[in-house]
């Protein structure tokens, strides 16, 4: 971890339309909570299933979920970012967020968000979608590498760009404006009626940080509660080569500069944070190899065994979380700090 200059990963604030957007989409579906999406929730994961996640990692996780068989098998979606109600500080009940990123070329679908409860295990996918003022939506389509919630906001990774940012209180519900869920090889607004996939929830975006100057790529996202500042954490994933940069914002991101940023001097990092003054990063080694969680503290590097195919990073419950990305692999899991 080296310290390098903080300037070249400036962000802009650039809202556009995109508020009123969302805006007008809110005023005309009905809009829910995530407690309340995940009363109803249509999935259920298993409590340590998806055990091919583990590889040959010993200690396994102290505790693990895995998504269900649809989602465990499907080669259209991979989860990529992880956040969880204690980041939000304003989710009423313990949950998780997951984003995937839909990966065939042909028929874009955008990027989706799973709202999991660690409790019953059940989780609902919602659609998360760009609106414009004339009432049109549609998906977006990135790679959604990594996804932080403070208060109301839920920030993704969007690679070249910078970060997009949607509200939490527009997680809006189809069934309340129409009694089913339209065609699910449409999206928008056709014959009438709305369509999101066959998605009942689609959450729009409200705000837009964008890098002010070509270059910086940002890969994953975090936030670090433990201070007496609440910071947000992003950086870039390189593959082959150790120059991958992180960053630490304020949460306001308050004149668009990082606090600090450094070179991570590994490839491979899939999500970073900081928690009590500890680096945690994840280092992937591909779809059969073991990861591996490196820990500095006072510039002195513990390696420690991962699952299989680590992504983005959260703390949540007294423990360090991740998400597991390959097909039958496909969990989230969580180990000690």
């Amino acid at each position: 971890m080296v310290p390098t200059d903080k300037a070249a990963f400036a962000l802009v604030r650039e809202t556009g339309d995109l508020a009123e957007g969302a805006a007008k989409l809110a005023g005309e579906i009905g809009s829910t909570s995530v407690e309340a999406v995940l009363a109803q929730a249509n999935r259920t994961g298993e409590r340590k299933g998806a055990a091919a996640a583990m590889g040959t990692m010993r200690p396994r996780p102290a505790e693990w979920y895995a998504f269900d068989d649809k989602d465990q098998d499907t080669a259209d979606w991979y989860p990529q970012g992880l956040t969880g109600s204690e980041d939000s500080g304003n989710i009423g009940i313990p949950a998780f967020m997951v984003s995937w990123y839909f990966k065939p070329e042909a028929g874009e679908r955008g990027i989706r968000v799973s709202f999991l409860s660690p409790k019953s295990l059940k989780y609902q996918h919602a659609l998360l979608v760009q609106a414009k003022p004339d009432g049109s939506y549609g998906p977006i389509d990135i790679h959604a590498g990594g996804i932080a919630c403070f208060g109301d906001l839920l920030y993704v990774a969007d690679t070249k760009r910078g970060l997009r940012v949607f509200d939490l209180n527009n997680v809006l519900d189809l069934r309340t404006v129409q009694n089913d869920l339209g065609d699910g090889k449409r999206i928008g607004r056709h014959g009438g009626r709305l369509h999101a996939f066959g998605y009942r929830y689609v959450v729009p975006q409200t705000d837009f940080w964008k890098v002010a100057r070509p270059g910086p790529l940002f890969s994953f996202v975090s936030i670090d509660r433990s201070a007496g500042t609440p910071m947000l954490i992003t950086g870039q994933y390189q593959e082959r080569t150790p120059d991958g940069w992180v960053g630490r914002w304020t949460l306001d991101l308050e004149g668009g500069e990082p606090v600090d940023a450094f070179v991570m001097g590994h490839p491979k990092i899939q999500g970073a944070m900081t928690y009590r003054g500890k680096w945690y990063l994840s280092q992937s080694a591909g779809s059969t190899a073991n990861g591996k969680l490196l820990v500095y503290e006072g510039g002195e590097l513990e390696t420690r065994p991962f699952p299989i195919g680590p992504e983005d990073l959260t703390v949540q419950d007294g423990k360090l979380w991740s998400v597991s990305e390959f097909r039958g692999k496909r969990t989230v899991f969580g180990v000690s700090l």
